[in-house]
């Protein structure tokens, strides 16, 4: 196991030792802005429990979602799916913003809210059909600072950091077809966070 915890931060570092790469940016405010970003997200969002239909049972989730794009979207996961609703000008600031710093494109966001540490989110890969295939996932961060987990889905090797407010990662290439990543649940954590996920939709 590799553990990520180190201050100086190199963002064209690949995290994965192989079959993908990841890269870590670190904090792109200041405290205050950061702190100002997180408060309007959770006013400002349409926030919704998830839901998902596992073995033919519909699962309502503690953790709330929303989705948005440039268009109305549709974005099937866990046999649910999405219509995005239209940017809020939060989103297109904060689009620009990681754009700009990672020189990638996107066209959308899948935003999670964790109320505090005992929500989490299950290993999985964001390798639906819906999406870009090996299309880059930036995925940013604001709010209680989380352990993230990665794991190779035939070695089992793992990567773990942690996850800072108003940090940005950025998950590309192959990563999601050869590895699998968590927000492991901790009882130590009673805050939230809010995650923004921009990826891009095909069509």
């Amino acid at each position: 196991m590799v553990n990520l915890f180190e201050k100086d931060i190199d963002s064209t570092r690949n995290l994965l030792p192989k079959d993908g790469t990841v890269n870590y940016y670190g904090k792109l405010f200041n405290q205050q802005e950061a702190d100002t970003y997180l408060e309007s997200l959770l006013t400002g969002i349409e926030w919704k429990n998830d839901e998902a239909i596992i073995f033919g049972r519909k699962i309502i989730t503690k953790r709330k979602v929303a989705w948005y794009g440039e268009k109305a979207f549709e974005y099937t996961y866990s046999n649910t799916t999405k219509c995005a609703l239209p940017w809020t000008k939060e989103l297109l600031k904060l689009k620009d913003v990681i754009e700009k710093v990672s020189g990638e494109t996107f066209n959308s966001c899948l935003l999670n809210l964790y109320h505090n540490g005992e929500e989490g989110m299950a290993w999985h890969s964001d390798d639906e059909k819906d999406l870009q295939k090996d299309g880059a996932i930036a995925s940013l961060s604001f709010g209680a600072e989380r352990k993230f987990a990665f794991k190779h889905k035939e070695t089992k090797e793992k990567v773990e950091l942690v996850l800072e407010h108003s940090s940005l990662l950025i998950m590309k290439g192959t990563t999601q077809s050869h590895w699998l990543h968590r927000l492991p649940p901790t009882k130590r954590i009673s805050t939230p966070r809010v995650n923004l996920t921009f990826r891009t939709i095909e069509g």
